[in-house]
């Protein structure tokens, strides 16, 4: 296969499973039940962004028949009284009426009196229940029949109406459409309503919905208008207490409003009410929504909430998913990535509810905000494993495990570093530090080799810490010694870089003092260092072959270092004598005076021409030990 299909096929392997797993928490519950919450949530929360005092084509009555009145007059309430309501309604001149009460059984006195009504007010609309098969009142005429079906969603909340199912007898229309053509005088809403563009209706896949029932002609209740309804007692309305201004030229709805009928719903605000009280509203406050809103439908041509359709949601789900993917990949650090996401989401999650709360615009908030968190997290996997791999390379390339400066400055290069899984072949300025254990044979004559090797690597651990600290690399170990070096594979500045090394010198010979303090109440030998530090040209890389790679550093500078190390080892008086060449002094400019010299002088140096001027960085005098 090809090096670079083969490349673009891993890396879009992981999007692929992400673009797989939203596919399969799309047909999942969970989808659709956030959409709704987050529905709700908004919903809710423009309650009180709808006033009372908005002007309105048409006023929009309830007649509640609450616990006080059944107190007064019993349940069920009886015809008798429920004419007398009519007909104090009608006489106020209300455009239409209609009893939201089931009554296809009489309930005396006067128990004939409805009948009588509903065939002589031609403005009476009685409810009929297409689902439960509960007919109107006996002889009510085909055109004062609406049925009062509700739509209930699999949570058991309303949040949709049913205004109107084509290719029906003519005695089946909704409630609301029944009292609006009482209202108008007209008898073809249903025409009109068929005539509206395709957009105007829920479809399965419409705003949060997926695979919704959408039978008939559906849209969204505006639950935020319902302070647009006024509200009476029927006792009220029986005392003559309400004045026949407020009736006139209104639809009036009659219905139980008393939680003991249990003609109560769950609504979107029940969940996130500002009170202890679950909020339900009963079913004739939502019947009496259901005509204010299809009256509005009618008169602007488009409804209060509008629903995104799929195919919009399906193209703004795929832009994001790329953005997830471009966002993922562009910056060079995952941390980035990753707080560019967050961002991404959060602008998205705000905007979708933005639209919602001030256009009255659902969009389900999941795929979306699914497309662009699982694109963007399969890209911050991907690099993060991508990251792991390349960690592990470089440390199997250098042979050990980098300190976390040098391993963070590493990654951030790795594209310049790194080629074929191998180090790049460089000329480098480094500072090279080389030590070596003193009287290493002597000792290890006179201590079994566990005690041995525990001994060496106390000191052995001072000396790596300390390069460590200071931004160095232990290259290897040479028995009882080890190189280091400053500057390679990355430097931070050739001064920079010798400074640190002589500063880890200089914490290595006050740390081995504070061990042998230690060794000496453990009867142990103490421990004597020399080291040598010398600055120059290098050559680094990777040497080996795909079974063994070594990254390596050769060249003069290396020999110096270790020449000074081991030269003149009866010369030592300190617990670690640390030689620095003049090179590696040249290179610490202000620095230099943070440290107490002595001078050696020029010295040779084996395999060297040219001798190499020579000061000991001062230490503690091996009398005082």
């Amino acid at each position: 296969m090809n090096i670079k299909l083969k490349k673009y096929l891993e890396k879009a392997l992981p999007y692929s499973i992400g673009g797989l797993i939203l596919g399969c928490f799309v047909i999942t519950p969970v989808a659709e039940e956030l959409n709704l919450l987050t529905y709700d949530l908004v919903t809710s929360s423009q309650e009180k962004k709808i006033s009372s005092g908005n002007s309105q084509e048409i006023q929009v009555s309830v007649v509640g028949i609450g616990e006080g009145d059944i107190s007064l007059y019993g349940w069920p309430i009886s015809d008798d009284y429920l004419c007398k309501a009519i007909d104090r309604l009608n006489k106020s001149g209300a455009k239409a009426i209609a009893l939201d009460l089931y009554r296809n059984k009489s309930v005396p006195p006067n128990n004939k009196c409805l009948e009588e009504r509903i065939s002589t007010n031609t403005k009476l609309i009685s409810i009929r229940n297409m689902m439960e098969g509960i007919p109107a009142i006996p002889g009510t005429p085909a055109t004062q029949q609406g049925f009062n079906d509700l739509v209930v969603d699999n949570d058991r909340v309303i949040r949709r109406d049913l205004i109107h199912v084509k290719n029906q007898s003519p005695d089946v229309r909704s409630l609301s459409i029944r009292l609006l053509e009482k209202a108008g005088g007209v008898h073809n809403l249903d025409a009109q309503i068929e005539s509206l563009p395709d957009s105007t209706w829920l479809t399965k896949d419409t705003g949060g919905y997926f695979d919704l029932p959408a039978v008939g002609y559906q849209t969204m209740l505006p639950f935020q208008q319902r302070e647009a309804i006024r509200y009476w007692s029927l006792s009220n309305l029986l005392d003559g207490k309400i004045n026949e201004e407020e009736i006139s030229n209104s639809i009036v709805l009659i219905g139980s409003t008393a939680e003991s009928v249990k003609d109560i719903y769950t609504i979107p605000h029940s969940y996130f009410q500002n009170s202890d009280k679950y909020l339900q509203v009963p079913g004739v406050d939502i019947h009496a929504l259901r005509v204010l809103a299809l009256s509005n439908l009618l008169r602007n041509g488009k409804p209060t909430i509008k629903p995104i359709g799929q195919h919009a949601e399906n193209l703004l789900s795929l832009l994001l998913f790329c953005l997830g993917v471009a966002i993922a990949e562009t910056p060079k650090l995952i941390r980035k990535s990753a707080i560019g996401i967050g961002i991404a989401a959060i602008t998205v999650a705000g905007g979708i509810i933005f639209l919602q709360l001030k256009a009255d615009y659902w969009i389900g908030i999941s795929l979306p905000l699914g497309a662009l968190t699982l694109s963007g997290g399969s890209g911050l996997l991907r690099r993060g494993l991508v990251s792991q791999q390349h960690q592990r390379e470089i440390q199997r390339l250098l042979g050990q495990t980098s300190s976390q400066a040098v391993a963070e400055q590493l990654w951030k290069q790795k594209d310049e570093l790194l080629k074929d899984g191998r180090f790049l072949g460089r000329e480098q300025w480094v500072t090279v530090l080389f030590s070596d254990a003193c009287n290493f044979t002597t000792i290890s004559e006179q201590l079994k080799p566990s005690e041995l090797i525990e001994w060496l690597n106390r000191g052995i651990s001072i000396c790596v810490d300390s390069v460590d600290k200071h931004g160095g690399m232990v290259n290897k170990f040479t028995g009882d010694g080890m190189l280091a070096v400053f500057g390679a594979p990355l430097s931070n500045g050739v001064s920079h870089d010798a400074q640190q090394a002589v500063r880890a010198a200089r914490e290595i010979q006050e740390k081995i003092q504070k061990l042998n303090k230690e060794l000496q109440t453990e009867n142990l030998h103490p421990m004597m260092l020399r080291i040598g530090i010398h600055s120059g040209l290098v050559l680094t890389g990777s040497l080996g072959n795909s079974k063994r790679l070594e990254y390596a550093v050769i060249g003069d500078a290396v020999n110096c270092a270790s020449r000074l190390e081991s030269c003149e080892k009866d010369r030592q008086n300190t617990i670690v004598r640390v030689l620095v060449s003049s090179e590696t002094r040249n290179e610490l400019r202000d620095a230099d005076r943070e440290f107490e010299w002595i001078s050696w002088g020029s010295l040779p140096v084996k395999g060297r021409k040219k001798e190499i001027i020579v000061s000991e960085l001062k230490g503690k005098k091996l009398e005082a030990d």
